[in-house]
């Protein structure tokens, strides 16, 4: 039997996702529940698929099955493809699995040539609209089928309209829209050497093959990376048959959520456009007109869009995002998707429909995206900065935020001051998808142009980006480097503030304030903490960070990095008398100034989380990195330390490494210098002891953590020495206080032998950033060279560094956890690598049973709520 490529609206449903894509499965949806969806038909993301597969080619098969299902719309809508007499215009667009808005293409009008455009006007009597359809479905098929630029078809129309001596795209009459298509025409032919299409089903299927192209174009790609979306799923496209939004008065198209996106107020919100199509709308061309004016405008339409908003907010539980057209006052409906939201207004939404009975709590938790809570997590503007500085134009509060930068005025240059460490904030007339990984540098965006449902809303919203939009009373000039506002010259580098809360823009830099955790926030966190699984700790090397962690719900430390510790005043200088010594004496005598400095360092850590479990590692990194390496550095250095500058170069050149990352590091310094693995348990064991002293009630038990272990003998050799120091110490105090001695897997070899391990240690942790870096056999440091080449191939998706390699690095932690609970059935796992704050790979461990994460503090409440997602779906 031949496989089926091509599916009618009627024939899907909103189960169908994978297949049909979002928007698909929705239309499919949505003509099911007799709403009025306009005819049409998806081709499948496995054609998609194929077409890659194919050598980027549409088979004879699929296009086949494009031409029976072409056929059965004609017969559905009476209308045919290309006949001047009643001819059928389609919609070209793409809809992936995963909403990805403004990331790929779409083409409107298609079908439409000299032959049918001449028929449809004279038999419409209204050739402005038509040649105003022809014009714009030139325009968009040269740029998403052809790549000619889109920018040259409008400075096009700008010169016709300066010609004229108007302002406005809607003063051009229909003899302006048909030089504009001459005009166009010229132009494709210019650039392309060839006439443009007339063939209504050759436009399609380029169209067709354009989108399936778009899956892979630079935004797309970029926006899958931010967004954890595989390559492989590939976009399905939806063939749809046209209706018109630009054919006169009683016509429109907008765009509207079932509640407000930015704040999550239970109103309908949303803009439209009279006599305008789609594109003009979220392109932010024009400024559009509140959806509650549409009540004035077309009752009738606005009352059935109404109750629809209200059926499709019950139907699929969640708040929606709508595209509509009003052709001759009939509603058409285009689309509909769960919305994109700030995070207040995920929260706010998520606490609402619990209290509405339209959702559980479950329901709730997972209507949130974990990564969303970053947002909220940042600080905000200082009150008492903002009443000083001064508002130099206040437009639309399209996505909430604080940001603050210097002027930027293209997408390339926010990436380049960006890398640079600067903190910039993109000005632009309008954002277009090409800008995507300029606006992800940013800090903020403020666009003159456009409204809340505008591109550079949307996306920005989606990334958590502050977005200030239609600050219509700024005037940009890119080639100089300046906009102006109210009498006031702004150039580029100079500073801004964007409060994306309430719209405001401030002519110099504001100070921020952490931000809080309470309201809406809080309720939903608890109900995270009481779903979830999963421990929560924090890696913190200060007792601030430490605060912070614990203020954002972390249940303890999985990882105090000591060697972090060692970078500042007296530290540095002891760690560095320590290097140098050659003798046992030297040696214990900077050993000896060390230790009191690391336990007042491990007493304020201990302090700062209140009784909390803190698992304090031994130091990790190779020796040389406490030293300099600049001749005139090792001078000042060994002036400092009273030796010769050579004697100094000789002990950093025979610490140097050809890998330190395999190198003479880890629990590699304790069997080497053993004295320093004594230091250190000297400074933890004194340090808890003091604190179980002030703090009775807390009853502290360290958890000391012996870094690179690979054997069961190297593990015991430092242990040892951990225990002599600790027990000679407890012995001396009087005290029966415990502690815990356990290791990080971190080494292929440690995870294979875990069982053998298991013996000696108490606890694994697994320390996922080198675990990765051993099996895969990269740098961290210098993947980055190289790894962008592996995305572009298909060979990953992902930064391995960033989400856990489930099937490699993964299998060796499953293997290590079900080796080592086999010794060892109550030992303690858990994760404490970057991955411990990443909702897919927390998923993935919830799955293995392990005991806990440990991530950064900004990270904690992210980490809660993927524990809470992991064990409900877990659960089910």
């Amino acid at each position: 039997m031949e496989k089926k490529y091509v599916y009618l609206f009627n024939e899907g449903n909103a189960d169908m996702r994978e297949l049909l894509g979002g928007k698909g499965a929705n239309l499919a949806e949505m003509s099911k529940l007799g709403m009025p969806v306009p005819n049409g038909f998806t081709i499948t993301t496995e054609a998609c698929n194929k077409y890659y597969d194919d050598g980027e080619a549409i088979s004879e098969d699929i296009q086949k099955q494009i031409y029976e299902y072409l056929d059965i719309l004609e017969k559905e809508t009476g209308k045919k493809f290309g006949d001047p007499e009643n001819p059928l215009l389609v919609s070209v667009r793409s809809g992936a699995r995963a909403s990805m808005p403004g990331m790929m293409d779409t083409i409107l009008n298609l079908g439409i040539s000299d032959e049918v455009a001449a028929s449809m006007a004279e038999k419409s009597g209204n050739p402005r609209f038509v040649y105003d359809s022809y014009r714009r479905f030139i325009q968009m098929f040269s740029d998403v089928v052809k790549g000619l630029s889109k920018k040259r078809f409008e400075e096009i129309i700008d010169e016709l309209k300066a010609e004229k001596g108007i302002k406005n795209d809607l003063d051009l009459d229909a003899d302006d829209m048909k030089v504009l298509v001459k005009k166009f025409k010229e132009f494709y032919k210019q650039e392309l050497g060839e006439d443009f299409p007339a063939d209504p089903k050759a436009q399609m299927m380029e169209a067709i093959e354009a989108v399936f192209r778009s899956w892979n174009n630079e935004r797309a790609i970029f926006y899958r990376q931010q967004n954890d979306i595989p390559s492989d799923w590939g976009t399905a496209v939806n063939v749809q048959m046209m209706v018109f939004g630009n054919m006169g008065n009683d016509c429109g198209t907008g765009v509207a959520f079932t509640r407000n996106p930015a704040t999550g107020e239970n109103t309908l919100y949303g803009e439209f456009l009279m006599n305008a199509q789609g594109e003009d709308v979220v392109a932010g061309v024009r400024t559009p007109n509140k959806i509650s004016q549409l009540k004035e405008i077309a009752p009738q339409a606005f009352e059935q869009f109404v109750n629809i908003c209200d059926t499709l907010e019950h139907h699929y539980k969640n708040m929606q995002d709508m595209e509509f057209t009003i052709e001759n006052g009939r509603l058409y409906m285009l689309q509909t998707r769960n919305g994109k939201r700030t995070a207040q207004a995920a929260l706010k939404v998520a606490c609402d429909m619990v209290d509405e009975g339209l959702i559980n709590t479950d329901e709730a938790l997972l209507m949130v995206e974990p990564q969303q809570l970053d947002s909220l997590l940042h600080p905000m503007f200082d009150a008492d900065s903002l009443k000083a500085a001064e508002v130099i134009t206040t437009a639309l509060p399209a996505s909430p935020g604080a940001a603050c930068g210097q002027v930027v005025f293209s997408a390339e240059e926010a990436i380049a001051e960006a890398e640079n460490g600067k903190k910039v904030v993109l000005v632009r007339l309008e954002t277009s998808p090409e800008d995507i990984q300029g606006m992800a540098a940013a800090e903020g965006i403020l666009t003159v142009r456009g409204g809340m449902t505008s591109h550079a809303a949307v996306v920005a919203r989606g990334m958590g980006e502050c977005c200030v939009s239609g600050a219509g009373d700024i005037t940009i000039d890119e080639e100089k480097g300046e906009f102006y506002v109210n009498g006031q010259t702004f150039k580029r580098g100079d500073w801004i503030s964007l409060d994306g809360s309430t719209g405001k823009v401030y002519g110099q830099a504001v100070k921020t304030v952490p931000a809080e955790i309470s309201g809406d926030f809080e309720r939903f966190m608890k109900w995270a903490d009481d779903r979830r699984r999963l421990q929560i700790r924090t890696n913190a090397d200060t007792p601030r960070d430490a605060a912070q962690a614990v203020a954002f719900g972390a249940e303890g430390i999985g990882l105090v990095r000591t060697e972090h510790m060692f970078f500042d005043g007296d530290k540095i200088k002891a760690i560095r008398e320590m290097i140098v010594s050659k003798t046992p004496e030297q040696m214990d005598a900077a050993l000896a100034k060390l230790e009191p400095l690391q336990q007042a360092d491990f007493e304020g850590i201990y302090e700062a989380m209140e009784g909390r479990p803190v698992t304090v590692r031994y130091l990790d990194p190779p020796l040389h990195e406490f030293l300099p390496h600049k001749p005139e550095e090792v001078a000042d250095l060994a002036a400092e330390m009273g030796m010769e500058a050579e004697e100094l170069q000789a002990v950093v050149d025979s610490l140097h490494e050809v890998n330190p990352m395999m190198g003479h590091r880890g629990s590699r310094l304790a069997v080497s210098n053993p004295g320093i693995a004594k230091m250190q348990t000297e400074a933890v064991i004194r340090a808890a002891l003091n604190i179980n002293k002030k703090h009775p009630d807390w009853n502290l038990e360290p958890e000391i953590m012996l870094p690179l272990i690979g054997d069961l003998k190297e593990l015991k050799y430092v242990k040892k020495i951990v225990d002599e120091t600790a027990q000679k110490i407890l012995a001396e105090e009087g005290s029966d206080m415990k502690y815990h001695v356990g290791t990080m897997i971190e080494v292929p070899r440690a995870a294979l032998k875990a069982g053998e391990l298991a013996e000696a240690a108490e606890f694994f942790s697994f320390g996922t950033n080198d675990l990765t870096q051993l099996t895969f056999g990269f740098s961290r440091d210098d993947a980055g060279n190289f790894l962008p080449e592996y995305y572009d191939a298909k060979i990953y998706d992902q930064d391995p560094f960033a989400r856990l390699d489930q099937s490699g690095v993964g299998e060796l932690i499953k293997t290590a956890a079900e080796r080592g609970r086999a010794t060892r059935p109550d030992i303690h796992l858990g994760v404490c690598g970057e991955h411990g704050g990443d909702p897919n790979s927390i998923e993935f461990v919830d799955g293995l049973g392990l005991d806990y994460v440990s991530c950064s503090p900004y990270r904690v409440p992210i980490a809660r709520l993927a524990a809470a997602q992991a064990a409900i779906k877990h659960s089910k």
